[in-house]
């Protein structure tokens, strides 16, 4: 990280100092969180602690606070753990939802990515004349675009149809506010690393009255929930991460600062840039650069040799090289040549300055490799 401009936050943001303390001072309580001796009771406290941190963060209940070994975990969760249910997902969701339910049906989004209400509304209708129990799913902000989703309304439109809604808000978490009343659905998706915690835990919030079945069964762990001793390290680096979320939110509006700076600026040099979701409202962090005729594979391979680290898309598809759905399902016709940029709290203007620096370097060093086969 001291020689390298990280600038791909919605992989994996750095661990805070944080969250790093808690973790090493959970290390020294030995005990099971389900044990009923001293030791135990300890490592019980360090849960019960974090249920409520998490709780406030996402404006849920603290009993029903579910945690699971990361944001995939909690989507599948939320996808299977209730019976008898028609999913329905957005078109451009992570691929833990688009995977986690391969038989759902999807909801076409426009140009910028954003859910097609009126074709939410007829899946409803025909669900619903059909006598079926259905669960709606969107993400609260993409991944790959950071464009936000309007999720009260759809939750408002499924509740007209008696639909339950789950919300992966994995990326949106500490960017801007998640409040699962605000937002009006029944279960929502966290992910630690995002936010400066660990990673390999995440967790899912659940309204009263949703009911699921396990998908980890053995043991009673998480109001039998989900089997398995509780990550008892990972979760007070993860109730750390989320205090300083919540105390920091504020300095977003910095960040907002320097990704519009960033776009500004590349826009200003390069008018054929394009820049995915532009015409919506997106998280304040991210930026989905498309310079057409280039591989997004080529430009994160050149940066990263410049010391600059950036993604080609979801790191959960990282080693294979594959057209984003996202992009696809916008209709953007040169998919391919798409990079993210993703800021979060230390990110500097020197950052910044050195990113649009490498990159117009790479950019012209292209411009002129092309005039030379041509000639």
């Amino acid at each position: 990280m001291a020689d390298q401009v990280y600038l791909d936050y919605n992989a994996s943001a750095p661990l805070c100092s944080e969250a790093r303390q808690a973790m090493i001072a959970a290390m020294d309580v030995a005990g099971n969180p389900s044990s009923v001796h001293a030791s135990g009771r300890a490592a019980r406290k360090i849960v019960d602690h974090a249920r409520r941190t998490i709780a406030e963060l996402v404006g849920g209940d603290s009993e029903r606070i579910i945690f699971t070994s990361g944001g995939t975990e909690a989507n599948n969760l939320a996808l299977n753990g209730l019976e008898d249910v028609t999913v329905f997902t957005s078109a451009v969701e992570h691929p833990s939802v688009i995977e986690g339910r391969v038989d759902a049906k999807r909801i076409p989004v426009d140009g910028n990515g954003v859910v097609d209400l009126d074709a939410l509304e007829a899946m409803l209708k025909e669900a619903s004349d059909a006598g079926q129990k259905v669960l709606v799913s969107v993400m609260l902000a993409n991944n790959e675009t950071g464009v936000i989703q309007p999720v009260a309304k759809v939750a408002l439109l499924a509740r007209e149809y008696g639909a339950k809604v789950h919300c992966d808000a994995v990326q949106a978490l500490g960017r801007m506010p998640v409040d699962m009343g605000r937002l009006l659905v029944d279960m929502v998706s966290i992910s630690a690393h995002k936010i400066g915690g660990p990673k390999g835990i995440g967790a899912l919030a659940i309204a009263p009255g949703v009911m699921l079945v396990p998908q980890i069964r053995g043991g009673g762990q998480e109001k039998y929930r989900r089997g398995g001793t509780e990550n008892v390290l990972g979760i007070a680096g993860f109730a750390a991460a989320a205090e300083r979320a919540e105390a920091k939110m504020a300095n977003m509006a910095n960040v907002a600062a320097l990704r519009d700076r960033l776009e500004t600026e590349l826009a200003s040099e390069a008018p054929e840039l394009l820049i995915a979701g532009k015409g919506t409202e997106r998280l304040v962090n991210t930026s989905c650069l498309i310079l057409p005729g280039m591989p997004g594979e080529t430009q994160v391979m050149a940066l990263d040799l410049a010391g600059v680290a950036i993604s080609s898309g979801s790191a959960c598809s990282s080693g294979k090289v594959r057209e984003s759905h996202v992009l696809r399902e916008m209709g953007v016709s040169d998919a391919g040549s798409a990079i993210r940029v993703s800021l979060g709290l230390e990110t500097t203007d020197e950052d910044i300055d050195t990113f649009i620096r490498v990159w117009s370097r790479m950019r012209g060093n292209a411009a002129r490799k092309k005039a030379r086969h041509a000639a």
